[in-house]
C-alpha cells in the first residue's frame, strides 16, 4: 500500500465522517457511495459539495440524473445550503441529466456518454470545481444491458474527473444492505473508493451506518460507524463526531447532594466526571438525581435532568414527596427538564437533542434517568456510542454527568460482557445501589465500586428514606455476598445480584 502520508486529503466537512476517513477522501480521485434507499447517498452527494463551499470556498458541479435541481435546491434549503445563492455567485453549478434519461429510449448505448463528459467538463471550467458530484449511476446504467459496458462507460466517466483533477462522488444503489456492494458489482472495481451507507432494520427501527470499504492507496477506520440524519446538521456520524482531545482534568469538586455519599467519595465528584448509579427498581436512583440536580440549583448552577420513565407531572409529584420543588427550580432559571419515553425516537435523535440542549443551555450538571430505558430502542453497540458521544460532549463543557440504570434480572445491562465492561469502564464513579432483606424486612444498601482519582469508602451502608430525602447509615451487617458478583468481575464490570429471595439476597452466617 501507498504511504497514506503522502496522500492529499479533502476533508468532505460532514460532522464525524472525516475522522472516520482519518482526514477527508484522498484528493483527486474518485469515491462510490453505495447504498439502498433512504441511506442517505443524495444527501451525502450534497453535503459534499455545500460543505466545501461553505467551509473552504471550493466550488462544486452536481451532476443530477433522477432528482431535478429544483427538488435539490428546496431539500438543501430546509438543511441550509442556500443554493440558489451559490449558483448565481458562481460557486455551484448543476447539469442535469434528468432530462436527457427522460427522452432517450431504454436502449443499450442509446445514452450518449459523450455529450455528458463534456457536459461536465464544460461545468468544472465555468466555475473553477474541485468537488464534483453524481447522483445516481444507476440511473443511468438502466439504459446498458451488459456490465460490461457499464464498466467501460463509468471508467470513462472517472477517468475524464480525475484527468480535471477534481475529488468525486458518484451515488449508486444497493439491492440489499449486506452482500454486493453494488447493483451492477463493477461499481467498486472502478471507482478508487467505497463507501457503504446503511439502513437497516434493528428491533423493529432504522438504524443507519457508514463503512469504508476502500480507500485506494490510503489508510481509514474500519468497521461501521452510527450516523443520523439532522434536520439542522445533515449527516452525524456518531460517536466521532463528538470525541474530542486535550481537554484538562478539573480538580474542582461537587456535592451530590448527600453529605455522606460526598464524604464516601472522598469529598463529593469531581466536576467533569461521569457518575454511574445502578440499581433496582425502588432503590433510590431517581431520588438521588433529584436531590443531585437541587444541591445544583441551590449553588447557583445550571442543570439539565432529562428522564425517560416518568412523564413531567409524575417527576414533580414525586418531588414534592421528598420536599423537591421541581417547578421552582425551573422558575429560577437553575434547572431544565426534558420528558419523553425512548420509543418517541431513535437513540440518534435522542443524542442530537440532548446535545442541542446542552449547547443551549450550558448546564454543569446533567442527569439522565435511566440509561437502561434506552436500551428499548438501541443495540449494545448504539448505546456505547451513545454514552461515549454523550461523555465528550459533557467534557467539552464542564459538565457533571450522572447516569442511571435499572437492572433487568441479573445482570447490569442487557448487553455481551465486553460491552457491560466497556461502558461501565467510561464512568469515573459507579455506584450500585440493592434491595436485601433482614428479619423479614426489605432493606436498601449502597457501595461505591470505583472512584478514580480519589480514595473512597469501601464500606456497605445502609440506605434510607424520609421526607427530607435520602440518608446513608452505618455499615451492613448480617448480609453476605450481597455484591459479591460485582467483585468476582475483573476490572471495571459489575453485576448486580438477582431479585430479594435468591441466595445472594439471603443474610449470611
Amino acid at each position: 500500500m501507498t504511504d497514506s502520508s503522502a496522500i492529499e486529503r479533502l476533508p468532505t466537512g460532514i460532522k464525524g465522517f472525516d475522522q472516520v476517513a482519518l482526514g477527508g477522501l484522498p484528493v483527486g480521485r474518485s469515491t462510490l457511495v453505495a447504498g439502498t434507499t433512504g441511506s442517505g447517498k443524495t444527501l451525502f452527494a450534497v453535503e459534499f459539495l455545500a460543505r466545501g463551499i461553505a467551509h473552504a470556498g471550493e466550488s462544486g458541479v452536481f451532476v443530477s440524473f433522477e432528482e431535478a435541481p429544483d427538488d435539490i435546491r428546496r431539500n438543501a434549503a430546509s438543511l441550509g445550503f442556500p443554493i440558489e445563492e451559490w449558483e448565481r455567485q458562481g460557486r455551484w453549478v448543476f447539469v442535469d441529466g434528468s432530462v436527457a434519461l427522460a427522452e432517450e429510449e431504454p436502449i443499450a448505448g442509446a445514452f450518449d456518454f459523450g455529450g455528458l463528459v463534456a457536459r461536465i467538463e464544460h461545468a468544472v471550467r465555468q466555475v473553477g470545481a474541485v468537488r464534483v458530484s453524481v447522483d445516481s449511476l444507476g440511473a443511468v446504467f438502466t439504459r446498458f444491458a451488459e456490465s460490461a459496458i457499464v464498466r467501460h462507460e463509468l471508467y470513462r466517466i472517472s477517468s475524464a474527473l480525475e484527468q480535471l483533477g477534481v475529488t468525486s462522488i458518484h451515488t449508486s444503489e444497493r439491492v440489499a444492505e449486506y452482500g454486493g456492494v453494488s447493483r451492477y458489482g463493477v461499481e467498486e472495481f472502478v471507482l478508487d473508493n467505497v463507501i457503504i451507507l446503511r439502513n437497516g432494520l434493528t428491533q423493529e427501527r432504522r438504524r443507519r451506518t457508514v463503512e469504508i470499504v476502500k480507500l485506494r492507496g490510503a489508510a481509514h477506520r474500519t468497521g461501521e460507524w452510527l450516523f443520523t440524519i439532522d434536520p439542522q446538521d445533515g449527516i452525524v456520524v456518531m460517536p466521532q463526531a463528538f470525541l474530542t482531545s486535550g481537554t484538562r482534568a478539573s480538580l474542582n469538586r461537587v456535592s451530590s447532594g448527600i453529605t455522606e455519599l460526598d464524604e464516601m467519595c472522598g469529598g463529593g465528584f469531581f466536576s467533569d466526571a461521569v457518575v454511574l448509579m445502578s440499581g433496582p427498581a425502588g432503590s433510590g436512583k431517581t431520588l438521588t438525581s433529584l436531590m443531585f440536580v437541587a444541591a445544583g440549583v441551590a449553588a447557583g448552577e445550571r442543570c439539565l435532568l432529562h428522564t425517560f420513565d416518568e412523564n413531567r407531572g409524575q417527576l414533580a409529584r414525586n418531588a414534592i414527596g421528598w420536599g423537591l420543588d421541581l417547578d421552582a427550580m425551573e422558575e429560577s432559571g437553575g434547572l431544565r427538564i426534558g420528558c419523553e419515553y425512548p420509543e418517541v425516537a431513535s437513540l440518534e435523535d435522542h443524542f442530537l437533542r440532548i446535545r442541542r440542549a446542552v449547547e443551549e443551555f450550558e448546564p454543569s450538571r446533567l442527569v439522565l434517568d435511566s440509561l437502561s430505558a434506552l436500551g428499548r430502542v438501541a443495540s449494545p453497540q448504539a448505546l456505547l456510542d451513545f454514552v461515549i458521544a454523550l461523555r465528550a460532549v459533557a467534557r467539552r463543557h464542564q459538565s457533571t454527568v450522572l447516569l442511571t440504570w435499572a437492572p433487568s434480572g441479573r445482570s447490569a445491562l442487557p448487553l455481551t460482557p465486553i460491552s457491560t465492561g466497556e461502558i461501565s469502564g467510561l464512568a469515573d464513579v459507579t455506584i450500585a445501589l440493592r434491595h436485601f432483606e433482614i428479619a423479614g424486612e426489605i432493606q436498601r444498601a449502597l457501595v461505591i465500586l470505583q472512584a478514580r482519582g480519589s480514595a473512597y469508602d469501601h464500606s456497605v451502608r445502609q440506605v434510607t428514606f424520609d421526607s427530607d430525602g435520602m440518608h446513608i447509615g452505618a455499615r451492613v451487617h448480617g448480609a453476605a455476598h450481597l455484591f459479591s458478583e460485582d467483585a468476582a468481575l475483573p476490572g471495571p464490570r459489575w453485576w448486580p445480584a438477582g431479585p430479594p429471595g435468591t441466595e445472594e439476597h439471603s443474610p449470611g452466617g
